[in-house]
């Protein structure tokens, strides 16, 4: 790399950490988000005409940081190879599709309102949040499945029992499920429990056995896999900045590793003048 590309690159690094640049992007997306929100009220043509530049102005801004960033990285494959550096990258191309009068409008419009999302990007702990998420979709699927056929069960339960009692509530299994996700969030769920207590007064325990086994167990199982995934991608977030007990963990493994390494190499060369001689 020529002395001056070098260069260029340091300042282009010490911009993209540079807290004051990171803060003015943070503020640039929440000014995007205020502009969007602010176009879905009836506002005079003139301040249109301002929101319109506005628009130009934080699109060509957004697409200046993201050339920042990318002459920052070593290379582009290293830049690409990050999913959040992807997912900005898609945003802000996608972003400058025009949104005045043409087939490509709506979708225009759609992608500016994802610009918001750039502040997951941006922030490290909404990254966290969003990425403990993501991945406690798949654990909490299995979870989501047995309750399926918890309340399967429970609605078939209720539709031969109390379907003469209200049709509405109970007259098949489908709208008995949707009865249920009303007694699993407590809406007025002992109106529904009274009505069917007065034809059969020992029904209390089929509303308490549910909502104890969904409302109790599950959620709690729920809440049990999102904080062990967030706690690990707490740990995995201090290992790459090198912050806190797990990051100290990671340097002390690191450099035990690099010792190791140097150690046998030095075994090696021991070996060998001793060979020698």
């Amino acid at each position: 790399m020529l002395p001056k590309a070098a260069d260029l690159q340091d300042r282009f690094i010490n911009l993209r950490e540079n807290k004051i640049f990171e803060t003015f992007v943070i503020l640039v997306i929440i000014v995007s988000a205020l502009m969007i929100g602010a176009k879905t009220y009836p506002i005079p043509p003139s301040v249109v005409q301002v929101l319109r530049f506005l628009d130009v102005g934080v699109t060509l801004f957004f697409l200046t940081e993201i050339i920042v960033r990318m002459i920052a990285e070593q290379n582009l494959k290293r830049f690409f190879s990050k999913a959040w550096n992807l997912f900005d990258f898609i945003i802000v191309t996608a972003s400058m599709i025009p949104v005045e009068d043409s087939e490509a409008a709506l979708l225009g419009r759609l992608l500016r309102i994802f610009r918001v999302l750039r502040l997951v990007s941006i922030i490290p702990e909404l990254r966290v949040l969003l990425n403990a998420f993501v991945t406690a979709i798949p654990r909490m699927g299995y979870v989501s499945l047995l309750m399926f056929i918890i309340f399967y069960i429970y609605a078939a339960m209720g539709s031969m029992f109390f379907s003469t009692i209200n049709q509405e509530l109970w007259g098949n299994i489908t709208i008995s499920m949707l009865t249920l996700f009303r007694v699993a969030t407590f809406e007025d769920w002992t109106d529904v429990m009274y009505q069917t207590m007065a034809v059969h007064p020992l029904s209390w325990f089929y509303y308490l056995s549910f909502i104890f086994i969904v409302a109790f167990v599950f959620l709690n199982m729920m809440i049990g896999i999102v904080l062990e995934t967030l706690q690990s991608e707490h740990e995995k977030l201090s290992r790459e900045s090198g912050e806190g007990e797990a990051g100290e963990v990671h340097r002390i493994d690191t450099r035990t590793a690099e010792m190791e390494q140097r150690l046998i190499h030095i075994e090696r060369m021991l070996e060998q003048l001793s060979e020698k001689r």
